[in-house]
């Protein structure tokens, strides 16, 4: 569950990449911040000085602007994130970011989880029939799941298309108890 704050620094960076002329591609900037995200995260050092309280800000932005490599929206958008002390939301906020950037641009997430892995045909044919049925392009992130025996279970935010064996034999054993 993504936190309100999250949400709301996400919605604002989601607004100044989409605006004409913002000079960044949108999935360039999520990249850049996925690859901020996984920095933070990877580095104690890079962590604790950015979470530490005795650091100045003006220091944590100087640390960012040799350590990070991005766009200057990007860039400014962490300052500014440095500067609200919400170093610790930036990976909450990526994902986030993620979230409401594909709304944004029409797309629908899928997860999907199946008894083994699908080879490229079989996923190609699942996202053609789930973008189908949501009546948006779906964006599809597939796991597997060994108890489903065999099929595939769909979940496209709150609906979940249960093609599995697991399932079937569930929907079995409740007919004939009752």
């Amino acid at each position: 569950m993504l936190s309100a704050i999250s949400t709301r620094y996400a919605r604002a960076l989601v607004d100044v990449v989409t605006e004409p002329g913002s000079g960044i591609d949108p999935q360039t900037a999520m990249e850049q911040l996925r690859e901020v995200a996984a920095m933070v995260a990877a580095s104690d050092d890079l962590r604790g000085a950015l979470l530490s309280p005795a650091v100045s800000p003006s220091r944590k932005r100087a640390v960012i602007a040799k350590l990070v490599h991005v766009h200057v929206k990007i860039r400014n958008f962490l300052y500014v994130v440095i500067d609200h002390r919400r170093v610790h939301e930036i990976p909450s906020i990526a994902e986030a970011f993620e979230v409401l950037l594909d709304e944004h641009l029409g797309f629908v997430r899928a997860d999907v989880s199946s008894a083994r892995d699908l080879n490229q045909e079989q996923r190609a044919a699942l996202e053609v029939q789930l973008t189908r049925m949501a009546g948006k392009k779906a964006k599809l992130k597939f796991q597997t799941e060994p108890a489903l025996v065999a099929g595939v279970v769909a979940r496209v935010g709150s609906k979940v298309y249960d093609g599995s064996v697991r399932g079937q034999l569930e929907r079995l054993r409740a007919t004939l108890l009752s």
